[in-house]
């Protein structure tokens, strides 16, 4: 089995074994080499992330090669697997989506999350039909087993952060009716942003059958508590991205405002450091 293979099994065996995965979110590939010097399972990658680096706003708008060309450079610089935020797949049939799926496996990707949510304007609903994304699924499934890879697949459903239902237990009814579906059609995992509370949590993870994935936002339980909530796998998504931003912002006000440089010569990683985190491996 390839090396790539052989991360990709230890990587989907970890889904539901009983212990928390906990998933560092990184968008360059020096961010992915620190995150890496930590000993996480595995690293994923943020759309958001590497689309504001690029240039580009989240949500479909960049080049799928683009992606991919940055993805490359990620996985590349480093010796753990890493799983590959695809946004909705960068097309809206499942043909194109099994071609980005493969081209994140041809680019040495472990996983892929995969998102549930409408891209084009006009719709009325802020999710895809459930047979349409399920059948995303399907695609990208196909796309792996043909390439004897075990790509774990994380489905995530936006349910929460698109406000799709009424109230919370509707909310919750929905996401568990839509993640049930999206397992039987080939997921591992089902991704929830936006669901924080415990009693939410604990429903998701009773209701779902399959094991759960949340995104680390402002009220979410720490990891301990997660795991005694029976969550398989917390993500940061975008906050280390909106970190650096909010941190660069506050070093040019100052550089800019007041004309000095104490907030960015405070606690700098030192430029022979930084020059050997790249060079290293």
């Amino acid at each position: 089995m390839s090396e790539q293979g052989e991360l990709a099994r230890r990587f989907r065996e970890l889904h539901g074994n009983g212990t928390i995965i906990v998933l560092p979110n990184v968008f360059d590939a020096a961010g992915a080499k620190l995150a890496a010097r930590r000993g996480p399972v595995a690293l994923g990658t943020t759309s958001a992330g590497i689309c504001w680096s690029l240039g580009y706003a989240d949500g479909d708008r960049m080049p799928r090669a683009e992606m991919l060309a940055a993805v490359a450079r990620i996985v590349g610089s480093v010796e753990v697997g890493v799983t590959v935020d695809v946004e909705g797949g960068y097309g809206d049939s499942p043909g194109e989506v099994a071609a980005t799926v493969g081209s994140v496996i041809e680019a040495g990707g472990i996983g892929i999350n995969i998102e549930d949510a409408a891209r084009q304007a006009g719709t009325g609903d802020p999710l895809l039909p459930v047979e349409v994304f399920a059948a995303n699924i399907a695609a990208a499934r196909e796309v792996a087993d043909s390439a004897g890879i075990e790509l774990t697949i994380n489905a995530r459903t936006d349910v929460f952060l698109a406000n799709a239902a009424d109230d919370e237990s509707d909310r919750i009814t929905l996401v568990i009716e839509r993640g049930n579906r999206y397992l039987e059609a080939g997921a591992d995992c089902v991704f929830v942003p936006g669901a924080v509370g415990r009693p939410t949590i604990a429903a998701l993870v009773s209701g779902m059958r399959g094991p759960v994935n949340v995104m680390v936002l402002p009220g979410l339980p720490s990891v301990p508590e997660l795991q005694e909530l029976g969550v398989a796998r917390v993500s940061v998504g975008a906050a280390p991205s909106q970190a650096s931003l909010a941190l660069l912002d506050r070093i040019y006000e100052e550089l800019l405002g007041d004309g000095t440089y104490e907030l960015m010569l405070s606690r700098p990683l030192p430029f022979a450091d930084a020059q050997q985190l790249v060079l290293r491996g």
